[in-house]
């Protein structure tokens, strides 16, 4: 680098350095005020969750609206996420249950959508993620529930059905799988490993590049590669941060169908959001086995002007061809012209759950 471009740079560094400072004395001023908000909670014995989903949403929107450039929108969101986080955290932990080990896209989804600043409680399963939130051993969970290529992820959605969580957030993940292996290459490798949506997600690649190896079904992604990683004879399927957590080499990287695959996510707890301005509502509808019944639970969303964004069906398992449908609406269930609709649901519907109404991204 010459020295007159040096010359050039020096002032804008110099520039550079004295903004952040700046900037971290008002993340420190911002902490306090923090800590005062827990503060002024404790004195008025009105220590209630210290997680809220709707003013964290609130905060975000209103600095990308008033956000003039060039610093993204997106970077907005990512960066007060992980101040309010750290700020959240001064108030008091909170624990996110997911499913594990480390590595996993629930992880990720955990992490981004929380922040950092939470104790992390890996599962083993979407089953223990649930009893764990329900048991008072983590405050939220994150679950995965649906994926662009695969559907619905079921065993979440039969959770849904039977569990008093609510529902506090979705996140929405881009899936970028990739082949990895203790030595980075496929020499000695038996077989390939990865939760069965994964190997589901992936099949066509594997198909064309190793038909002849073995897929084993695993736990999760990152169970996967946690047994490649003291197991040279068997590649995983994983996501990019799942190869240096379990110390793995990627073989090949985007080996998904897909090149559009993505997940959602949704939050769990006890919290109830309250409206945000730009909610969901999410639920759970059963109606008689007898013509007509679907179009007639319907209707109502209709007549009070509730867009429909997700419309899924499961099985009741009654063995009488009867069927739960998992719907989700725009808006928040306080919001008057859903409230109504609800209203008309619960009088003609055999079955109503509302999972929860929160914030949509």
């Amino acid at each position: 680098m010459d020295d007159d471009l040096q010359r050039k740079l020096r002032p804008l560094r110099d520039r550079i350095d004295a903004i952040d400072a700046q900037i971290l004395d008002l993340l420190s001023q911002r902490a306090r005020a923090a800590q005062e908000v827990g503060e002024a909670k404790h004195a008025a014995h009105a220590d209630g969750p210290v997680l809220r989903p709707e003013r964290e949403a609130e905060v975000i929107r209103r600095l990308q609206q008033l956000n003039p450039g060039p610093f993204p929108a997106a970077g907005v969101a990512s960066v007060w996420t992980e101040i309010i986080s750290a700020c959240r955290g001064l108030e008091r932990g909170m624990t996110v249950a997911y499913l594990g080990p480390q590595g996993s896209f629930s992880e990720q989804a955990a992490l981004e959508h929380f922040g950092h600043a939470v104790q992390k409680l890996p599962c083993v399963s979407f089953d223990e993620v649930f009893r764990a939130v329900e048991a008072g051993q983590a405050d939220v969970g994150m679950v995965p529930v649906e994926n662009s290529t695969e559907g619905a992820v079921n065993r979440s959605l039969d959770l849904l059905l039977n569990t008093p969580l609510r529902i506090l957030g979705e996140r929405s993940l881009v899936i970028r799988h990739c082949l990895m292996s203790q030595s980075g290459s496929m020499d000695g490798i038996k077989a390939i490993s990865a939760h069965p949506q994964a190997l589901a997600q992936c099949q066509g690649w594997l198909t064309r590049n190793y038909p002849d190896l073995e897929r084993v079904a695993a736990a999760s992604n990152s169970e996967a590669a946690r047994v490649a990683a003291s197991d040279p004879t068997i590649a995983a399927i994983a996501g990019e941060v799942a190869a240096p957590a379990w110390n793995l080499q990627v073989v090949s990287a985007g080996i998904q169908d897909d090149p559009h695959n993505r997940t959602r996510f949704l939050a769990i707890g006890n919290i109830e959001p309250l409206v945000s301005g730009k909610d969901k509502t999410s639920l759970i509808l059963a109606v008689p086995n007898r013509a007509g019944a679907v179009y007639e639970m319907l209707a109502p969303l209709a007549a009070n002007g509730v867009s429909m964004t997700r419309f899924e069906s499961r099985p009741a398992r009654t063995g009488e061809w009867e069927y739960y449908f998992y719907v989700d609406v725009l808006g928040h269930r306080n919001d008057p012209n859903v409230a109504l609709a609800l209203d008309t649901l619960r009088a003609q519907v055999a079955y109503l759950k509302v999972l929860g109404s929160y914030p949509a991204p």
